[in-house]
């Protein structure tokens, strides 16, 4: 009968250490479907397809959850995997959690400290005032090639990211990545930092990063090759020619202004491929990018959203006096978005990108919306009809 009684307690004392707790499961499905013209390289043409990975936010499914340790400290994580829906398939190069993999501490006053696969600062304090980050579209609002990251094609393995809690509107950040090289303690190492200000109507951001050796022989490792099939990042010929560079950088800020119904946003980037091999002569690619967007809220369930972006790339020599990547890129997006409830809507939204100039590879310059791979020439459409359920 003791025995009984002492295993109910421990049972009761249990049940109210985990009453401190919560774990909760979270998702988004966003199926869509994709027209592109002009796909495919050289010998293309127009696609037809079903999409749930370039939505406006990308399927997912996740856990969440926390755990109270008195004093305002919270043990915390986050798992959270991108979902094809057509084939059952994991996104992010077939990377398990390959959204957010993390775990750490979380203070009510001091912040957070977290360790894992996780999101860079030009995610959270620049990504907000750019067109796709802005939640005006989806992958076809990305800035050309998603080039800053700010579309989030990449996370960053193998991070440890301090988040800074609200001070009276602003906030701030950092995050350091260990490249985890045998006999190279920076190889394949990066960090980031980045600071936010909102207030009213009035917001602000401001980030940069820096990567070094950013592409890797090695699946998984690296930042354009982080992913666990080791897809390399510079894919298409936008930057295909720059694979050689030895770092990587974005810096960039941005603004919002909210009157009423109506929200605008713009942010600048600047992104840099630094100590180019082989057959360069001039070490260095530079881009410079820049977007507005207007968010309009005609009724609570009715969204229309606008956005033009520019891509400038600077000219880079090579040894033999030829000069390439001076390419342009001019983009305007539309978006409608109905919400049918507080957890399901539908969208249209359509883009039309037109480049110019000469490529990285020394080719005339496609257009590259998103990551959805080079067109056949240099301006190409695209348009998207969703469903968008999140639980």
């Amino acid at each position: 009968m003791k025995k009984i009684l002492a295993f109910s307690a421990l049972a009761f004392a249990v049940q109210g250490v985990y009453a401190q707790s919560s774990v909760t499961l979270y998702g988004i499905l966003d199926e869509g479907l994709m027209f592109v013209n002009n796909v495919g390289g050289p010998t293309g043409g127009k696609r037809f397809s079903l999409d749930s990975t370039n939505g406006i936010n990308g399927s997912r499914w996740g856990l969440t959850g926390k755990e109270d340790l008195g004093g305002g400290l919270r043990a915390i994580f986050t798992l959270e995997g991108g979902i094809n829906l057509n084939n059952g398939q994991m996104a992010q190069g077939n990377t398990f959690f390959g959204r957010q993999a993390f775990v750490g501490l979380s203070h009510d006053s001091f912040g957070s400290l977290t360790f894992g696969r996780q999101y860079d600062m030009i995610t959270y304090m620049l990504q907000p005032f750019t067109s796709q980050g802005s939640q005006a579209g989806s992958a076809p609002f990305q800035h050309p090639g998603d080039i800053d990251n700010t579309g989030n094609s990449l996370r960053v393995n193998n991070a440890v990211r301090y988040m800074s809690g609200n001070y009276a509107g602003f906030t701030f950040g950092g995050e350091y990545s260990v490249g985890g090289q045998a006999g190279n303690v920076t190889g394949n190492s990066g960090y980031s930092v980045g600071a936010n200000y909102a207030m009213g109507p009035l917001s602000l951001g401001a980030a940069y990063a820096y990567f070094k050796n950013p592409t890797s022989a090695t699946a998984g490792s690296g930042f354009f090759t982080g992913n666990a099939n080791g897809t390399n990042f510079l894919a298409n010929s936008l930057n295909r020619g720059y694979v050689s560079a030895s770092a990587w950088q974005v810096v960039g800020a941005g603004a919002g202004y909210k009157f009423g119904s109506l929200s605008l946003t713009g942010a600048w980037t600047n992104i840099q491929y630094a100590g180019l091999s082989g057959t360069f002569s001039d070490s260095m690619a530079r881009f410079n990018n820049y977007d507005v967007t207007a968010r309009y809220m005609a009724t609570p369930t009715l969204i229309f959203a606008a956005s033009y972006d520019y891509l400038n790339g600077a000219g880079v020599a090579l040894a033999n006096g030829q000069t390439v990547g001076n390419q342009h890129y001019n983009q305007v997006a539309l978006m409608a978005d109905y919400l049918l409830s507080k957890r399901t809507d539908v969208y249209v939204e359509g883009t039309y990108q037109r480049a110019s100039g000469t490529s990285s590879t020394g080719a005339a310059a496609v257009a590259d919306i998103g990551n959805l791979g080079d067109s056949t020439n240099n301006h190409q459409f695209v348009a998207r009809v969703a469903l968008r359920h999140k639980f």
